[in-house]
């Protein structure tokens, strides 16, 4: 019996609230700040899901990257780097909760830098704008998804910095396709219509995901959550 896509949305709204609710705690509770590691934050916010939610379980790696790694994409694993004071920092969580997958992506300046600040304010900006441009159509390319990423981030004057705009989200685990096969991300690679329904008639959801980066001077951000 094919799950109704209502629901669907719902349980991914509710579990990215939960996420975000982590996140805000994790701030509260001062977790990213300059001395710590990238490990160090991870585990403490897996501890402290654990604690708030009683959650271990995540669908993909848990990634904190500091500094130089904010250039690193998702596949990458780069050394563990500590935190400094001045420093940028990006959380990429992708917890499950009841069975539905929650996704979301933040960046953080701990200094004064005014690039820095800039590149996490523009980030935002561009993720609320490429949503709209996005969901002011009926159909369109995951191709043309990832271009419209670009320019967001050209326009801004900053590189973008990963080969894909967003992937598909869902209950655990979500509908995939074997390894290599870009037909289910917002891709260069992929012709497919995202709104067209999954291979059982069902409805897609969304993650739109995006990183913006500064080479010269080594440094990035990230900003993702559900594409509605």
């Amino acid at each position: 019996m094919m799950e109704n896509k209502d629901i669907t949305l719902a349980k991914l709204q509710e579990a990215e609230s939960l996420a975000m609710e982590l996140f805000s705690e994790a701030e509260n509770r001062s977790l990213v700040r300059g001395g710590r590691t990238e490990k160090e934050i991870s585990e403490d916010i897996f501890g402290l899901a654990r604690e708030m939610f009683g959650i271990e379980k995540y669908w993909h790696k848990r990634i904190v990257r500091a500094g130089e790694n904010t250039l690193c994409p998702y596949g990458e694993n780069p050394p563990n780097l500590t935190v400094k004071d001045d420093d940028i920092v990006f959380l990429d969580f992708g917890p499950i909760f009841e069975d539905y997958e929650a996704d979301v992506g933040r960046t953080y300046v701990l200094g004064d830098d005014p690039d820095k600040i800039r590149i996490t304010k523009d980030i935002e900006a561009a993720w609320a704008e490429i949503r709209d441009r996005v969901l002011s159509h009926e159909s369109l390319t995951g191709a043309e998804c990832y271009k419209f990423a670009v320019e967001a981030a050209e326009n801004r004057g900053w590189e973008y910095g990963i080969e894909i705009a967003g992937h598909l989200v869902g209950r655990f685990p979500h509908e995939r396709l074997p390894k290599g096969e870009k037909g289910l991300y917002m891709h260069l690679d992929n012709p497919n219509d995202i709104f067209a329904p999954a291979q059982d008639g069902s409805k897609r959801h969304w993650i739109l995901e995006i990183q913006f980066v500064d080479r010269e001077r080594k440094f990035g951000a990230f900003y993702e959550q559900l594409l509605m």
